[in-house]
């Protein structure tokens, strides 16, 4: 008797437990969104070119939903959707691009949606998946923009033949005399300069103090022309070149000619090495026309098979923020090394670009 009301209790808890962990595991979520997303029959995504390849294999997973993908470069996708809301049309389901252009342009007018509620598929909910063990959100409230992409960024470059990198433990080796008059830099007020700088102002270890002293005690040689530095440092003018992003100047592809250039390790310096997601950002538009199919995207995108895709599909090469997919195939300066030091830059408390520029240019002005 005994061992059968054992048996009843425990048959009446799976009873009750089943619909609880059916629902846990979003198998019941997912499974409404599905068909509500079939039934809206497409989703419409604003995004930059060269991923087409990914969304074929997005369209091969879910051919009831078509996918019409609007490619823009820059911030001409927000301002695109800026200009169809103010005609009154609601076109537009998701945005993938930069932090800045989807913060200024869509988060601070109203014009997302919180994207988390969205997660459902367990494996994308899963933060042990993800870099540093958690969601990356490009917001201060960690809901609005998901960034799922992110590469180390190298500000610093020199010429192989007239320094050894080992010598530079420290963003502060760069102020040793030795190299005074011997760096070229782009306007540091100019574009593209931002990041690096921001970067150095915010950090403890270096600070405002490091920036002035960087800009006015190094004799630095100047180039409006950011192709230049390149050209500058290969030809041997200058041994180093800072503050501009080493894909914007092509180096990796100046090294593959064989010029006798490279770019600082700056995540072995004691200080640490920055991430971005640049373009590696995805968000939901409110009032989206299509907001099922875009949730299924969303989450098939998210997957592990949907981010292998984007790291193997995607022109040029791009990392993924998830953790468990090879990234043997990546170029080696877009792997984010395990366990190194890094900063990312599109982290809420390095987007205070005002005082950075103020700071900056009054600098630059007295020099």
């Amino acid at each position: 008797m005994k061992v059968f009301i054992t048996t009843l209790a425990y048959l009446l808890f799976l009873v009750l437990a089943l619909p609880i962990m059916a629902a846990s595991d979003g198998r019941e979520e997912w499974e409404k969104v599905l068909r509500a997303g079939k039934q809206e029959g497409r989703v419409v995504l604003y995004t930059f070119p060269g991923q087409e390849l990914v969304f074929q294999e997005f369209q091969k997973n879910f051919p009831d939903i078509k996918l019409v993908e609007v490619s823009v470069r820059g911030s001409e996708r927000v301002t695109r959707i800026v200009s169809e809301r103010r005609a009154g049309k609601y076109l537009a389901d998701i945005l993938i691009g930069g932090v800045g252009s989807a913060q200024s342009g869509l988060l601070k007018t109203g014009l997302l949606d919180p994207i988390k509620p969205g997660l459902i598929l367990p494996e994308v909910l899963d933060e042990s998946k993800w870099w540093q063990g958690k969601h990356v959100y490009g917001d201060d409230e960690d809901k609005y923009i998901f960034s799922f992409g992110g590469a180390p960024l190298y500000y610093f470059h020199y010429n192989t033949t007239l320094l050894n990198p080992q010598e530079f433990k420290s963003y502060w080796d760069l102020l040793n005399p030795k190299w005074k008059g011997k760096m070229v830099v782009t306007e540091p007020i100019a574009g593209g300069t931002q990041e690096p700088l921001v970067f150095m102002y915010h950090n403890k270890e270096l600070g405002p103090e490091f920036v002035r002293r960087f800009l006015t005690e190094m004799d630095l040689g100047v180039s409006r022309d950011i192709r230049q530095l390149l050209d500058w440092v290969a030809q041997g003018k200058y041994a180093i070149s800072g503050l501009q992003n080493a894909d914007r100047i092509r180096l990796w592809d100046a090294r593959k000619q064989g010029l006798p250039v490279n770019a600082f390790e700056t995540d072995k310096f004691k200080e640490g090495g920055m991430v971005g997601s640049g373009g590696g950002n995805i968000a939901m538009i409110n009032r989206a026309p299509h907001p099922n199919a875009a949730k299924v995207f969303i989450n098939w995108f998210l997957s592990q098979e949907g981010q292998i895709a984007y790291q193997k599909l995607v022109q040029g090469g791009r990392n993924s923020l998830r953790i468990d997919i090879p990234k043997d195939d990546l170029p080696a300066h877009t792997r984010i090394r395990p366990g190194a030091k890094y900063t990312l830059i599109d982290d809420i408390g390095y987007s205070d670009l005002d005082s950075v520029q103020r700071f900056v240019t009054e600098i630059w002005k007295k020099k």
